[in-house]
């Protein structure tokens, strides 16, 4: 058996479905929202690889680098801020950081 276009897009979907789910499901626990919209960044990086893959380009995968680093830079800075709001609410669930509101 070929693993084909149709298996990686199937998987990228299942995938972003899970994300979704834990997304709108859980709204309290900041570090599963963290978790899920990173699911979703490599679901939608594994379509470019796909994508890249059976059109013989190398644009899409040069593009996942970049994604990739924005993301690592976007979960170090959203751990460091949870950590910081830890410490001083001495919680991490979402709807009781209401002090952050303008």
């Amino acid at each position: 058996m070929t693993v084909t276009l149709a298996h990686f897009l199937v998987l990228s979907a299942i995938l972003f479905a899970i994300s979704v789910v834990g997304i709108f499901l859980n709204r309290r626990n900041i570090i599963i929202l963290l978790m899920a919209i990173e699911l979703m960044l490599l679901s939608v990086n594994m379509n470019f690889i796909a994508f890249s893959y059976y059109l013989g380009d190398m644009a899409g995968q040069v593009f996942v680098f970049f994604i990739l680093t924005v993301a690592a830079a976007e979960a170090a800075i959203g751990l460091a801020i949870l950590v910081a709001l830890f410490r001083k609410f001495d919680s991490i669930n979402a709807e009781e950081l209401d002090h952050l509101k303008g």
